[in-house]
């Protein structure tokens, strides 16, 4: 059966299962909507499956900012409490609270 009910929730931090970084969730795919290239460049035997929530990240890791795309199955919820230092998270999100960033609001 089909389950594109979503674990995490934008704004949420949260960890990769097998590879140290982190980032804070700004998008969410109910399936995996990426291109067949990208799946294709992932080993197969850490290939997941296409039938789950993907989630776009604001990453960080010891030495950099990126954009991570990751399956919910590799995620798991941050536990640290510390805020993410990627430099787009403040044009996204206001104050963190309890492992989540509020979206940000716009007034014009």
């Amino acid at each position: 059966m089909l389950r594109t009910e979503a674990k995490y929730s934008i704004g949420e931090v949260v960890r990769h299962k097998k590879f140290p970084f982190r980032g804070v969730v700004f998008d969410i795919d109910p399936v995996f909507s990426n291109s067949d290239e990208w799946w294709q460049a992932i080993p197969e035997e850490s290939r997941p499956r296409r039938d789950q929530p993907f989630y776009h990240l604001l990453a960080e890791n010891d030495s950099s900012y990126y954009v991570a795309y990751v399956s919910e199955q590799n995620l798991i919820a941050d536990q640290t409490g510390e805020p993410v230092s990627h430099p787009e998270v403040s044009s996204m999100f206001s104050s963190l609270r309890d492992g989540k960033y509020d979206m940000e609001v716009r007034m014009h």
